[in-house]
């Protein structure tokens, strides 16, 4: 488990992070999702002990993870520029990485490299930037570690690697419980991977939820009522976060439960309605407007 505890860095005059406070489970796949500036790869870098946070601390099972290698060698770190080696080859990272990280697995490794169309001895300073991102990826899968730190893991990726790479998180969860940590600016990136999301903005953390929870607890509603009909009374048993409306119709975002929104809905008798999937994108957008703040003004 991976504890952020009331951490802080500025650098010069400018506040980086500001306090944020976290939990990380086992076996999860945890999104930080914010606008460009809004702290999360510097939190990345302070979660991989790279940096030293000013005051607060972080706790990788258990123990501070700020120049304790036995620490680190659970953690893989994918910045969102990765850098190689001047000249080398997937050959030589390979090697270079499976001197560190004592589980790196080589056969698969050979093996996922011909799966993408990566060439073994090929120059990486002549791959592309999503030929780049791959190769990262694999490194970072194959390293064998129990917490994989992703920043804009899937910037640079066509639709079909993003989708193949979220197979492989997926499958490496399921097997040996890794941990995936994905930054992005970009919710829909996430929205079929993460269990769990922080929104960061400058620099702190405006909540922090569970997806399933999230899901399950906010409902979009259409619905339909009669001329004659008092809709403000009818809808006052509601818990609504949001209501729009055209003409007769009523699109609603409920707080609730889904039997609850249904058996009020039919004692309202509408002409008709129907329960609604809601994206993250709509989650989100609904949970911070009721926050008071506007999320498309800061990540769409």
């Amino acid at each position: 488990m991976i504890e952020i505890e009331q951490i802080s860095k500025s650098f010069a005059d400018i506040k980086a992070v500001d306090g944020i406070s976290a939990g990380i489970t086992e076996g999860s796949v945890y999104g930080l999702i914010g606008t460009n500036g809004a702290g999360k790869s510097t939190l990345m870098r302070m979660m991989a002990g790279i940096l030293k946070s000013d005051s607060g601390r972080v706790l990788v099972d258990g123990e501070d993870v700020f120049e304790n290698p036995k620490v680190k060698k659970e953690i893989f770190y994918i910045p969102d520029d990765a850098y190689f080696f001047s000249n080398a080859t997937p050959a030589d990272m390979e090697k270079f990485y499976a001197s560190i990280y004592e589980r790196f697995d080589r056969a698969r490794f050979a093996e996922m490299l011909g799966q993408f169309g990566l060439e073994k001895k090929r120059r990486v300073s002549t791959f592309s930037k999503g030929m780049k991102k791959q190769l990262s990826i694999l490194l970072g899968v194959c390293a064998g570690t129990k917490y994989l730190f992703c920043d804009e893991t899937f910037d640079g990726l066509d639709p079909v690697m993003r989708q193949a790479v979220k197979s492989i998180f997926a499958k490496e969860i399921e097997e040996r419980q890794m941990t995936p940590v994905i930054a992005s600016h970009n919710l829909r990136e996430l929205e079929d991977i993460c269990d769990h999301v922080g929104l960061l903005h400058k620099g702190g953390i405006l909540f922090s939820k569970d997806l399933d929870d999230m899901k399950l607890a906010i409902h979009k509603v259409q619905c339909a009522f009669e001329a004659n009909q008092d809709v403000t009374e009818l809808l006052a048993g509601f818990d609504i976060m949001k209501k729009e409306q055209r003409g007769r119709l009523y699109t609603l975002t409920l707080r609730g439960v889904e039997g609850d929104i249904i058996a009020k809905m039919e004692a309202a008798s509408p002409i008709f309605y129907e329960v609604l999937p809601l994206s993250l994108e709509e989650i989100f957008i609904s949970e911070t407007e009721v926050a008071g703040y506007d999320i498309k003004s800061l990540i769409l």
